[in-house]
């Protein structure tokens, strides 16, 4: 009752001593629940601080992702993240990787979970055939080796970033599509679902007006958990030579180029890669307070 009461000054309750109670909406009891979890609010700063640099700090860098002023130099006060064999400056390289990767992993969620949540919310309203016949295509995409089925569709194209964003989210849609339908099915039984059949709803309009805002707490998990399936997935395809393509590039691609002198410019390696653990990091630590924050039954305070 702590999170959902607030005591405050009243102004015409002088019975209750000069104090009145005010009732805390859903939304200020989450967001006051994941303020709680201070790993996740450090881990939300830091990403907000890395998009920041990515965007920013590459609209500010004197070096451009093809620029070439230095043959193979170690970090300096030029070049701060080094040179690469070419020349190329490769924090003017690191920022367009940042950027590049960043958009499929936000691509790679938003296209995961609204493919997800309406796979997932159809087939725990309709149950029965429907139900079966849904569940058991997810279970099959799920069985399926993501990235070999995803390193196949990429080298028929041209290796985009909206492209390798489209095959990342559609595969990692049927993960996200068997929570949404246990969600479902538990809600499908309320009585507001019967509710609004009695009243004449459509079907359409009970999956979209009444089940999926029901389901969002664990619809915004599942995106924030993609983010960083996308970022990873992104990595081990551009790594492999399916992901994103030159003259563009990618964080993954930058960890590619550098693999092989890792023993001799190691700065190549280790930048890129930095950024990668770092994403990685901050969404699970981000997806864990989400957690917490929706979960009804949490009254432990993380520290």
């Amino acid at each position: 009752m702590t999170d959902q009461l607030e005591v405050t000054p009243a102004t015409k309750a002088p019975e209750t001593g000069g104090f009145g109670v005010r009732e805390r909406t859903q939304t200020e009891i989450v967001v006051r629940r994941f303020l709680r979890h201070k790993l996740a609010v450090g881990s939300l700063v830091l990403l907000i601080l890395i998009v920041i640099i990515a965007y920013g700090g590459a609209a500010l860098w004197k070096y451009d992702l093809h620029s070439t002023p230095d043959i193979s130099q170690p970090p300096s006060w030029e070049h701060p993240f080094g040179t690469d064999g070419p020349g190329h400056d490769w924090l003017a390289r690191v920022l367009r990787g940042l950027q590049q990767s960043i958009k499929i992993a936000l691509s790679v969620a938003l296209i995961g979970t609204v493919l997800g949540t309406i796979w997932g919310s159809i087939a725990g309203y309709f149950g029965r055939h429907v139900d079966n016949a849904l569940m058991r295509l997810a279970d099959l995409v799920i069985i399926l080796p993501g990235i070999a089925v995803a390193a196949t569709l990429a080298s028929l194209g041209e290796g985009t970033w909206w492209m390798i964003a489209v095959i990342i989210g559609g595969l990692a849609s049927a993960n996200v599509s068997r929570l949404i339908r246990g969600v479902v099915l538990s809600l499908r039984e309320q009585d507001f679902i019967e509710a609004a059949k009695a009243l004449g709803a459509s079907d359409t309009r009970i999956i979209l007006r009444h089940l999926v805002p029901n389901a969002l707490g664990p619809t915004i998990v599942s995106a924030t958990i993609l983010v960083a399936v996308g970022i990873l997935a992104e990595t081990g395809l551009s790594f492999l030579g399916f992901g994103v393509q030159s003259p563009d590039t990618s964080l993954g691609l930058l960890v590619q180029e550098a693999a092989g002198a890792v023993n001799t410019r190691p700065w190549l390696f280790y930048f890129p890669g930095l950024f990668i653990i770092l994403i990685a990091l901050t969404i699970n630590f981000i997806g864990d307070g989400l957690r917490d924050a929706f979960d009804p039954k949490q009254t432990r305070v993380r520290q």
